[in-house]
């Protein structure tokens, strides 16, 4: 999987975000926008609605995740909560976009496709 739309409450302040957050936007209307996401070639998209997308966690993979969410918060973004590890073995950081749509930067390395617990393939 490569796509995913989120919903918006607000175009211009999603586009603020989002390039500030370290994506490139490369589709941009009055009710759409898209990014890039560096290094992978896995786009999202945010589209115009009344309100955020209920329900969804999207994930961003960041290798060094507690550097990464230090600048950030250098920047004044605002996480509700700060690295942690998880008991299923990912690090992870939690924030809102501007329309509140939940966002986890994580790391979980060889751990996201081999945890110990995979299900072999028979």
């Amino acid at each position: 999987m490569n796509q995913v739309i989120m919903n918006s409450t607000d175009i211009e302040k999603s586009k603020q975000f989002y390039s500030a957050l370290g994506f490139t936007l490369i589709v941009a209307t009055e009710h759409y926008l898209r990014f890039a996401c560096p290094d992978n070639g896995a786009t999202f998209s945010l589209s115009l609605a009344d309100k955020a997308s209920d329900g969804m966690k999207v994930y961003f993979e960041e290798p060094d995740l507690d550097r990464k969410v230090a600048e950030l918060e250098q920047h004044g973004f605002v996480f509700e909560h700060g690295p942690e590890d998880k008991h299923y073995l990912w690090r992870e950081a939690e924030l809102c976009d501007p329309s509140g749509n939940k966002l986890v930067l994580y790391w979980a390395g060889d751990n996201r496709l081999n945890p110990p617990w995979r299900v072999s393939a028979e």
